[in-house]
């Protein structure tokens, strides 16, 4: 359950963050679901989520 907490607060984060990052290209990598329902435009970045997720690992492994 704390684990499930965890990723649907980062992919909240990663969701808010989503026009900053697309300058780096995240949110068009093969896997996040870009698309619109009634004139809204709706971003699922697992992909990038799942990227993000394992540099955060690498990182705090190092730490």
């Amino acid at each position: 359950m704390r684990w499930f907490l965890v990723l649907f607060v980062l992919l909240l984060v990663l969701l808010s963050c989503m026009p900053f990052l697309s300058k780096f290209g995240l949110g068009r990598l093969p896997g996040d679901l870009n698309f619109t329902v009634f004139g809204r435009r709706i971003e699922l970045p697992f992909m990038s989520t799942i990227l993000l997720a394992a540099v955060a690992l690498v990182i705090a492994r190092l730490i």
